[in-house]
């Protein structure tokens, strides 16, 4: 009985290998290639390997679209996608994060439900699905593409939603591009010293990249206090996936009605943000403790590594499954959606700044 249920296993094992490790094969050397390639790039173009990924593999999506890829990418898009998204936690220090203060907390918490309600509305607005709104308001609220991919587990199926998640990914990347250009001039202008104006980057601009970019562009400590208001709002990441998932159980209980409804209507419970949130504090207690360190630092620069490969073979899946055409169909009103959602955090958040630093 042992000998048979081992046989079994081994065969279920086989099954799941053969039929995945195209896609995810394919998506791992589109990966590959993307990272090869951003530093490669000239300074004109500078593009993070995440983007890359996502528009090599778009490219060859005739390739990608036939029966032996589909299921390592889905794996990719899905499964692994979570894994590297909760991994994401092992970047944050609560300590940095309580180190801001009340004030600064607090703009980056109403420009960031500012930013994702008028998401919302843009999509309503536009005539979209309310999952494109989702889509965008959470991309530009809390960190551009990984927020995309992690707002997408929790946002329903719907025609043309691949084409929306690869869209965003792009609009994000080009306007974070275009922020960390024009944002610390604008900052100038605006008079905001050295810390208020890395406040106003790390609470605006959608990539972690970036927002490294033009604030130590600036100065050390801009550039410092740029990327922990940002890290702020990556931690932010699991409210804004649970709400969003909630709202959307929510319609859902709505629309159904009765017991159907209910049924229909759990609220999905992320478990790869939760996992995030934990990692998040072990963290924060393991780098307070200097004799951890030689064994932690390692596993921790490990996982990190994972966390960011894992999200570029989910993207690189994700553009693999996406057509030219179909982004191609999308049209000026998404364009429009992520730019008033752009320009609405940075409306909101320079505000704030104005009013209460």
């Amino acid at each position: 009985m042992l000998r048979l249920s081992r046989r079994m296993l081994q065969g279920d094992a086989r099954a799941f290998i053969s039929s995945n490790w195209p896609g995810l094969a394919l998506s791992l050397v589109v990966a590959i290639v993307a990272v090869w390639l951003a530093p490669r790039l000239p300074d004109l173009l500078p593009l993070p390997a995440m983007v890359i990924a996502l528009l090599i593999g778009v490219a060859l999506n005739p390739l990608a679209a036939r029966p032996l890829f589909e299921p390592g990418m889905g794996l990719a898009v899905k499964r692994l996608l979570r894994i590297a998204v909760a991994l994401l936690g092992l970047r944050i220090a609560l300590g940095d994060i309580a180190a801001l203060g009340l004030a600064t907390a607090l703009i980056v918490i109403l420009s960031m439900v500012v930013t994702v309600i008028a998401g919302f509305a843009m999509a309503r607005a536009m005539g979209q699905e309310t999952g494109y709104g989702a889509l965008a308001g959470a991309a530009t609220a809390v960190c551009g593409a990984s927020a995309t991919l992690a707002t997408a587990t929790v946002v329903p199926q719907y025609k043309g939603k691949e084409a929306d998640i690869a869209f965003v990914v792009v609009a994000v990347n080009a306007l974070s591009t275009l922020a960390m250009v024009l944002y610390p001039v604008l900052g100038a202008i605006l008079g905001l010293d050295e810390r208020n104006l890395g406040i106003m980057l790390g609470a605006t601009i959608h990539d972690v990249a970036q927002v490294v970019g033009a604030g130590y562009a600036i100065s050390p400590e801009t550039g410092d206090t740029a990327v922990i208001v940002k890290l702020f709002r990556v931690f932010l990441l699991l409210p804004v996936v649970l709400v969003i998932g909630w709202y959307f159980a929510a319609r859902t209980r709505a629309s159904a009605g009765g017991m159907a409804g209910e049924a229909a209507a759990k609220v999905p419970v992320p478990v790869f943000a939760i996992v995030f949130l934990v990692l998040c504090v072990i963290n924060s207690i393991a780098l307070t403790q200097p004799a951890l360190a030689p064994v932690y630092e390692p596993v921790r620069s490990f996982l990190v590594a994972v966390s960011q490969w894992g999200l570029l073979i989910a993207i690189a899946a994700l553009g693999l499954g996406t057509s030219v055409r179909a982004i191609a169909a999308l049209g000026w009103r998404h364009a429009l959606s992520i730019v008033v959602t752009t320009l609405i955090i940075l409306v909101v958040a320079g505000g704030m700044i104005a009013l209460l630093l």
